[in-house]
């Protein structure tokens, strides 16, 4: 289980990265970046779930 929350964890911080690298950008992909913060928000929930605070 440890080693479960620990992937999302990393998940949820590698893809808090790339929307800040593709808020950067001169001309941000916004499909891309709704689709980084539904799979973000998707990760967020299930840390909540299973009692995990980001």
């Amino acid at each position: 289980m440890d080693k479960h929350i620990e992937a999302l964890k990393q998940k949820h911080s590698a893809l808090e990265l790339a929307i800040l690298e593709e808020n950067t950008r001169v001309v941000p992909d916004e499909t891309r970046l709704t689709e980084l913060k539904k799979k973000k928000l998707k990760i967020k929930e299930e840390l909540e779930t299973l009692g995990i605070k980001d």
